[in-house]
């Protein structure tokens, strides 16, 4: 047994960052929360400041024990579980624990945290350790308490009232709660009939459809037209009076730009892969667990992007010169902005200190990797790998063009149009 031991969440993690240690370092994964609360009434205590009982949960027991065997023999221990509220939890559980069983008496214990799962970021983590985070333990605390008092509460509830089996909780209630009053705004919703006109014209031999924009001096409002024999005898009336002509009265062209989108978020990336992949949540995020943990790309396990449960949208400075010698590379110096594209997160509760979800190495592109990956991993790898090099590229510039086309005196449509001048980003 090393000197040094490391704790990490999973096994297939464990393996890329025990082979970036070397021999003084020992890993052995918890297989996640190694404590919860016990599973009956008085768990949670409101009367006594919320006091909290665990228990062991049974299935972790041995991997406990394992590591508890472990920790005798080591001189210092390291508790590198996830980056995030739960992994500050899990740390904490597994050093309360350790400490009741009288192992910990003499040791060193550190915590560690990276990001992603590369030699770099793993060695550095180990020189810059810290101690526990107790404001993200007690956050993770809470919010298990609310899970525990409300789902205690309300489920015995819906057993009676409506059938058994049934569960309530923290966030299906208030959920649940969305769903009903949408649903009723949607029974109370009156429908109303409108109607649009469109003339398909030609120019040139280029056909293109122009919408009615302008009626009788007025702009045409969604419920203008309200029937069909209005419809009909509006087409008839235009009809009669342009002879089937229109006239440009008017052209006026614009310069309009379209910035990059942010890198990603847990939750942008989970919206865009339904979006553009079709993959559900569970999906994007199995994939994105396995490209994180590691993938052997022939010398190996490897990192490739970094943690994937994130709500900020900062990029390391690193990452930010890696993007901008690759986008100058390969797509050319003039599609890259004079200073780094920045970008702010609107959640108030975002956790500033993480990174969003970006490519270890920007120089890894999607075909480099492809035969290494599976074909959803490659799918997800390409839609992270795309979105963080465009977030560091210039703008796309479009030139719009709006075209006014009579019918009759003060009633015109209106045919609007956009090509790329510059892709940029594109």
């Amino acid at each position: 047994m090393s000197e040094n031991l490391v704790i990490v969440e999973s096994p297939a993690k464990g393996k890329t960052i025990e082979k970036y240690l070397g021999s003084d370092f020992t890993v052995l994964a918890s297989y996640g929360h190694v404590r919860d609360l016990i599973p009956k009434e008085g768990a949670v205590d409101p009367n006594n400041q919320y006091a909290m009982r665990y228990e062991i949960i049974d299935r972790n027991q041995k991997h406990v024990d394992a590591i508890a065997r472990a920790v005798k023999k080591a001189k210092t221990l390291y508790l590198a579980t996830d980056p995030d509220r739960e992994g500050e939890a899990i740390s904490w559980h597994l050093y309360e624990l350790l400490k009741e069983r009288g192992v910990l008496d003499g040791k060193q214990v550190h915590r560690v945290v990276f990001h992603e799962i590369t030699k770099r970021a793993v060695q550095e983590a180990i020189q810059h350790p810290r101690q526990l985070a107790y404001d993200l333990i007690d956050a993770q605390q809470a919010r298990r308490a609310l899970d525990y008092l409300v789902g205690f509460n309300l489920s015995p509830l819906l057993w009676r009232k409506i059938k058994q089996g049934l569960s309530a909780g923290r966030v299906q209630s208030p959920a649940l709660r969305l769903i009903v009053e949408r649903e009723e705004q949607i029974e109370k919703f009156v429908s109303q009939e409108y109607w649009t006109m469109t003339a398909w014209a030609e120019k040139a031999k280029q056909a293109f459809n122009a919408r009615l924009h302008t009626l009788d001096g007025r702009k045409l409002e969604q419920f203008d037209i309200a029937n069909e024999t209005q419809a009909n005898a509006l087409r008839e009336r235009l009809l009669v009076s342009s002879q089937g002509q229109l006239t440009v009265s008017k052209v006026e062209k614009k310069q309009r730009k379209r910035s990059p989108a942010p890198p990603f978020t847990t939750s942008t990336l989970q919206q865009e892969a339904v979006r553009k992949l079709r993959f559900s949540t569970q999906r994007t995020m199995r994939a994105a667990q396995q490209l994180y943990e590691g993938i052997d790309l022939g010398n190996g396990a490897v990192g490739l992007i970094t943690y994937m449960r994130t709500d900020s949208v900062n990029l390391a400075t690193e990452a930010l010169g890696e993007l901008r010698d690759l986008i100058s590379q390969r797509y050319g110096k003039d599609k890259l902005p004079e200073t780094p594209n920045l970008y702010k997160t609107k959640s108030k509760n975002a956790q500033e200190a993480h990174e969003a979800i970006r490519p270890t190495s920007a120089l890894r592109t999607p075909d480099e990797v492809k035969a290494h990956l599976s074909e959803e991993q490659f799918k997800l790898y390409e839609l992270i790998w795309k979105r963080t090099v465009a977030c560091q590229m210039i703008q796309a510039t479009l030139d719009t063009v709006s075209v006014d086309l009579n019918a009759e005196s003060n009633t015109f449509f209106r045919a609007t149009g956009s090509v790329i001048r510059d892709p940029g980003f594109l």
